[in-house]
Order: C-alpha cells, then structure tokens, then sequence
C-alpha cells in the first residue's frame, strides 16, 4: 500500500500541548499477528541504513513516567514544528521516499526523525514503531507507535498531541516489530467501525 500523506493547515502549530501525563489505566496494547509485508518505501530506507534496521535486544516496554511523557510530547511538537509538510514528489521527485527531513518531509518522515531523536534519548527501537493506518477517508497514513507500560501511543504530524491508540480515527494495518526493526507484523484489533476524522 502506497502511503499518501494529506496534509492541512497547522491553524494551531504553535499551541502547546497537553503536557499533562494521561491518567494511569489499563488500556489494552494493540493485538499483534503475523508477520507481513514490509513497506516498499521502509524496505529502501533499511538499504540505506542497515544498522537501524535488525533485531532489537531490550524487549520490555518503556515506564511511562513524566519524564517519559514530557521528553514524548515534547519531541512530537518540535518535529511537527520543525519540519515542513511536503510529498515526496516534492521534496525527492519520487512518489516513495522514506528519510530523515532536514526542513520538509511527509509522515512517514516525520514519523522517522521523531523515532530517531527518541532513541537517541535513550528510548528502546523496540518501544519506537513505525506504523501503516487508514484514515477515515481510506487514504493510507504513516505515525509513530510509542509502546509503553501503560499502552501504546501514536506520535503524528497531523497531531500536536500524543494520544493513547484508541483515542485515533485510524484503523491500523501494520506496524515494525518490536523484536525486529527490518520486520513488520499486523495489527489483529485495528477497530472496523471508523469515527469522524480530525481534520
């Protein structure tokens, strides 16, 4: 599935999010299957940066705790800050192309550079998720999933705010694993029923 980004106005790009810690739940992870398709354009990412693409040792689930969040939320507004919504058309004269942005990108780059700051704070690639959902209008979506101990939650460019999976219009297809960051497994509970979308 080719991965078409739509983007909007950040009316509100410079309003601060919430940076209040969600209250603690017990708000069910997504429900993982088999192993599937790697996405074309995550396939030539891993071509170009093997080290950032293979098995993964720290398997358990990072503590969401303030500094967590705030280092989570604060990482996800800066990036969508920073980076300038564009396609890849655009930026690279191709239709797929996933990198790190330097000033424009689209999802799936901006998804990337926000994995890529995150780990370098000491966050696990195995809790840092590259992720394929469908919007409401069934256009193909790239975010981030941030798996935690208190669930997993969805970093995204469309997004100033971190928000828990369930609390997404999306309905998720696939996303890395954890145990492997050149492997993707699907989403078994991606939600059927779609609510209206955001913007």
């Amino acid at each position: 599935m080719r991965i078409k980004c739509l983007f909007v106005a950040f009316v509100a790009v410079f309003a601060m999010s919430s940076s209040a810690m969600p209250a603690s739940q017990n708000t069910p992870s997504m429900a993982i299957g088999n192993v599937t398709s790697q996405p074309i354009g995550h396939y030539d990412f891993c071509q170009r940066y093997r080290s950032e693409c293979g098995p993964v040792r720290d398997l358990k689930a990072v503590d969401l705790n303030a500094d967590t969040w705030a280092l989570v939320t604060k990482v996800n507004l800066s990036v969508n800050r920073m980076i300038t919504p564009a396609t890849d058309k655009e930026v690279y004269g191709v239709e797929e192309f996933w990198a790190y942005p330097t000033t424009a990108g689209d999802c799936e780059d901006f998804a990337l550079l926000k994995r890529r700051i995150l780990i370098q704070r000491g966050i696990s690639p195995s809790n840092l998720l590259m992720t394929v959902v469908r919007k409401p209008d069934g256009e193909g979506h790239a975010v981030l999933t941030l798996r935690t101990s208190q669930g997993d939650f969805i970093l995204d460019n469309l997004e100033n705010e971190v928000k828990l999976w369930t609390e997404t219009p999306y309905s998720f297809i696939k996303r890395q694993a954890s145990n492997n960051a050149g492997r993707w497994v699907t989403i078994e509970n991606g939600r059927d029923v779609l609510v209206g979308a955001l913007r």
